[in-house]
Order: C-alpha cells, then sequence, then structure tokens
C-alpha cells in the first residue's frame, strides 16, 4: 500500500499562487486545494513508502521558495465514498 498523507501549507503573503502551480508539476501530488483559515494550501500526496514520503515533503515541498511551514497528517486509513 502506498504512503499517503495530507499536507497543509503556510506560505509567504502573496506566494499561494505560484506555489499551488509549483505543487502541480510533482508527479507525488495528488491534489491541492487553496483554502481560508490557518493554513494556505491543503495537498494530497502519495508516495511508493514512507522513506519517499519524507524526502517528498522534507526535500521536495519544503524546499518550494515561499513555503514557510508545513503541517503532516499521515494517513492511516482511508477511503473514497463511491
Amino acid at each position: 500500500m502506498p504512503a499517503q498523507a495530507i499536507v497543509m501549507i503556510n506560505t509567504d503573503v502573496g506566494k499561494e499562487d505560484q506555489i499551488f502551480n509549483e505543487l502541480l508539476k510533482i508527479d507525488e501530488v495528488k491534489r491541492v486545494y487553496m483554502v481560508y483559515g490557518i493554513h494556505d494550501l491543503v495537498v494530497f500526496v502519495e508516495a511508493e513508502n514512507m522513506d519517499k514520503l519524507r524526502t517528498l515533503i522534507t526535500d521536495r515541498i519544503r524546499k518550494i521558495e515561499g513555503v514557510k511551514s508545513t503541517l503532516t497528517s499521515v494517513i492511516v486509513v482511508g477511503k473514497e465514498k463511491s
């Protein structure tokens, strides 16, 4: 089973659109949402395993220019409504 997570991102002011578009270029990013509230972006990601998930978040997502911080929730059990 692939490793899945929801990553909430805080951005520098005015960088939301740029980061949104950069995230869409990453294959492991499955969905991106621009939101109002505590966080600026919410991202659903999926990687082959936990090591690749960690690398995706720490080495790719967090290093996008304008990303201030992230908060990640690893998905343990999930099911899509049919």
